[in-house]
């Protein structure tokens, strides 16, 4: 037993350092880096201080609880306004900071020498391994049927019609100065984040924590790269949240995941210059449902009374684009669409939990109190969805209404499961989701609404032509 532990706690230290190896580079002086050290670990607190020449450094003490982060308006009060329900020990994974200044293209280990080859093949080999096998798991499921098939190859063609914007946005991901990726919030497989962090960080920031959606299975962080550039230009910070997919994991690893990752933002927001007492949560598609039952999962539990590491007062709205809030009812739905009932039920841990996992079911569940639990609830969707329509939003928010929730419904005439969140961006121009977001975010703040009016308009991305003929191939 002694030399498996000690196997583990190897592996685990060295995936560690691959990960931190991963280009991480922010205009802010240091980032902290959630890493989770068990008592078997072999990483040391030292070995993630940053290496001489980072532009400043920030001592472990000042993240030790009693300590308040210096720079930045108000960190005093803003290090006081995050400790977590229950005290200080949501800080207790915060084990040292990480150097940001080198180049995506120099890599670095936690211990800030170069990574070599070798290592590079082994963690791509290693990568590699994990998805092939999950992609065979996954066939096991899916076996052979025309829908699925047809819906991929729909993908393919979909893609590659939208590839020139896409190639522009991956550039950004993977160059940019602003962008800051693979940040570590928790011990499970793919708990990762990235930060897309504005320009001007004079001043502590509005944080948005963004859920990606990809039907439970190929969801990826990076899918937020255009909405986290967007609003990044507009002065808002964005987490783009990872996530366990199936079959490596279940909905309720799903949701663990998303509450764990919305944990971090809450309790770290001051550290890479976000706001504490401005965190919003938003989710797309199946991040919308996720996102919505750990917010909901969270008010029954501090109802309850029960010790967690945030609260849902810390946030501050929630943003729901193109969710299904009750699955129970969606899936013969699915199974038309292509996500085959076997498949889906699998990914919900059967019928029984349909229930459980339906935001919609629980809120009519749930006390007076939960509910008042709740920030403001903005529901946005497409009339022309037909991935999930649009009245899944529009049910879930007759019923958060009628228990006396905090909601606004706001429906886009004619738009698709994509047009918002993809198609629209990429035309260039003011884009009214980005609009819609941010006029709540910055609702009582006036100077922020000034700037709003003077922001440079975005360019467009991709041809027009592409874009409508991506739009009719879209399989969502």
């Amino acid at each position: 037993m002694p030399r498996t532990l000690a196997v583990a706690a190897a592996t685990r230290a060295l995936i560690r350092r691959l990960i931190l190896a991963g280009s991480l580079r922010s205009p802010l002086p240091a980032l902290l880096l959630a890493s989770p050290i068990s008592p078997h670990d072999s990483v040391s607190t030292h070995q993630l201080v940053p290496s001489p020449g980072t532009l400043s450094t920030v001592g472990v003490a000042a993240m030790q609880p009693g300590n308040q982060p210096s720079g930045g308006d108000g960190g005093g009060a803003e290090a006081e306004a995050f400790v977590p329900h229950g005290g200080p020990q949501g800080l207790r994974r915060r084990t040292g900071l990480v150097s940001l200044n080198s180049s995506p293209r120099s890599a670095r280990a936690g211990d800030g020498r170069r990574t070599t080859f070798r290592e590079d093949v082994g963690h791509a080999a290693a990568e590699t391994y994990l998805v092939t096998g999950l992609a065979f798991t996954l066939l096991g499921y899916l076996g052979v049927g025309y829908r699925w098939i047809s819906q991929l190859m729909a993908l393919l063609l979909y893609a590659v019609l939208l590839m020139p914007g896409f190639i522009k946005v991956g550039y950004y991901y993977f160059f940019s100065s602003q962008v800051c990726r693979s940040v570590i919030y928790g011990d499970q497989p793919r708990n990762r984040l990235d930060l897309y962090i504005p320009k001007d960080h004079s001043k502590s920031c509005p944080v948005v924590a963004f859920v990606t959606g990809g039907a439970w299975i190929i969801g990826y962080k990076a899918w937020g790269a255009l909405l986290g550039r967007r609003l990044a230009e507009r002065g808002i910070l964005v987490a783009c949240i990872d996530y366990r997919n199936f079959p490596q994991g279940t909905i309720s690893d799903m949701v663990s995941d998303a509450s764990e990752a919305i944990s971090f933002i809450c309790n770290s927001a001051v550290f890479f210059g976000g706001d504490p007492n401005k965190i919003y949560l938003m989710g797309q598609s199946a991040g919308a449902h996720i996102a919505a039952c750990a917010l909901l999962e969270q008010a029954a539990k501090e109802s309850k009374g029960d010790h967690t590491s945030w609260n849902v007062a810390q946030i501050k709205a929630y943003f729901g684009l193109s969710g299904g809030y009750n699955v129970q009812n969606l899936v013969d739905h699915f199974h038309e669409r292509g996500l085959y009932r076997s498949i889906f039920l699998s990914i919900m841990e059967g019928e029984e939990s349909l229930p459980r996992f339906s935001p919609e079911i629980v809120a009519k569940k749930s006390s007076a109190e939960e509910i008042a639990l709740l920030p403001q609830i903005v529901l946005m969707h497409g009339t022309t969805d037909y991935s999930i329509p649009s009245s899944a939003s529009e049910t879930f928010a007759d019923v958060l209404k009628k228990a006396g929730g905090k909601v606004k419904l706001q429906l886009y005439e004619g738009k698709t499961h994509t047009d918002v969140f993809l198609q629209d961006p990429l035309r260039g121009g003011r884009d009214q989701l980005v609009e819609d977001v941010i006029s709540v975010i910055h609702a009582d703040d006036a100077d922020a609404r000034e700037k709003d009016a003077l922001a440079p308009i975005p360019e467009r991305l991709v041809y027009e032509w592409q874009i409508k003929l991506a739009r009719q191939i879209s399989p969502f």
